[in-house]
């Protein structure tokens, strides 16, 4: 009696330190899973914005102990908070402009250029416009080009409407815009002023659908995300009209509004195990995430690539140094 007591008492005794040893283990994995805490901010463009803040999501559920804050002012507004220490990232739609680039340099501030996926610009009109069937590069200079006399919707093509058109677009500090002025204007920043500006594009969106009589541009995401509601404008770079589409922006037969996206990365952020994971997990994911919400992903290589540019923190931009100074030149600038 004495001994099976015995054996039943170290039985249980047994039971009991591997059912402790599980909880410690479960326990030591949970909080080595919760320990890295801290804050990753970001902030900039529209256009950048759905993919940042998808994939600042998709983080959170990971790593909840990371608070991840995504701002849009667009990319020049963020390029003025990145060049100010404020945040960790800056979205950006266009590459860093020359006097950016001076600035952060001679400032002593270093950043890592990421291409993060493929957009194209594009150009919209109401759902119920029916005359609209294409534009041209010099049609689209006609209507925005400074001190453009352009009123009417008949003033762009004979037998269109004689009917106001009212235009809607993004914000001087955008990278859209600087984007669109210079493909289209021949300079970055020459616009006409008399239109609805602003940097939140889903307003440009609620401005366009709400008016028969309006046209106005922004990222592809954008209007992939309210087609029920806008028309497309195909857009004739010389080569006839061209709709934006995954494919026709991807192969660059959408010309000339495609173009790439991007992050900009403080180096010294990456010195934060929060902020270095986070843009890991960002580069890892990019791609799934540009596609889930309209953008077109760069080829696997290209995200690989930009892995090891940011492991061996390979700093300075292929738009503004050429790519002979760059290390590993990601997108032909």
């Amino acid at each position: 009696m004495c001994t099976s007591g015995m054996k039943d008492t170290a039985k249980i005794l047994s039971t009991l330190l591997v059912s402790l040893t599980l909880v410690a283990m479960g326990s030591s994995c949970g909080s080595a899973e919760e320990s890295l805490r801290g804050t990753v901010s970001l902030d900039g463009s529209s256009t950048v914005f759905p993919i940042s803040e998808a994939i600042a999501e998709e983080f959170n559920a990971v790593k909840p102990r990371v608070r991840v804050t995504v701002g849009v002012s667009g990319t020049g507004g963020g390029f003025k908070k990145f060049l100010a220490g404020e945040i960790d990232i800056n979205d950006a739609s266009r590459p860093i402009k020359g006097s950016e680039y001076a600035e952060a340099k001679a400032s002593g501030q270093k950043f890592i250029e990421l291409p993060v996926a493929f957009d194209g610009l594009s150009v919209v009109v109401n759902k119920n416009n029916t005359w609209v069937d294409k534009l041209n590069v010099a049609e689209l200079q006609k209507i925005w080009q400074p001190g453009s006399s352009v009123e009417k919707w008949s003033d762009i093509r004979a037998g269109w409407p004689n009917e106001p058109i009212r235009l809607y677009g993004p914000g001087t500090d955008s990278g859209t815009f600087d984007y669109f002025t210079e493909t289209i204007n021949g300079k970055s920043g020459a616009s006409r002023p008399d239109y609805t500006a602003n940097e939140d594009d889903n307003a440009l969106v609620r401005g366009i659908s709400g008016d028969q009589y309006a046209l106005g541009y922004f990222g592809f995401a954008y209007y992939a995300a309210n087609q029920s509601v806008l028309k497309i404008v195909p857009i004739d770079g010389g080569n006839g009209p061209v709709e934006p589409t995954q494919t026709t922006i991807n192969n660059g037969t959408y010309s000339p509004l495609s173009r790439p996206i991007f992050i900009y990365v403080r180096e010294t952020s990456l010195d934060r195990p929060e902020a270095a994971e986070f843009v890991d997990f960002y580069i890892e994911n990019a791609g799934l995430v540009a596609a889930e919400v309209g953008y077109i992903p760069l080829p696997d290589s290209t995200y690989q690539r930009a892995k090891e540019r940011v492991a061996n923190r390979v700093t300075g931009s292929a738009y503004i140094e050429g790519p002979e100074n760059i290390q590993d030149n990601l997108i032909d600038p």
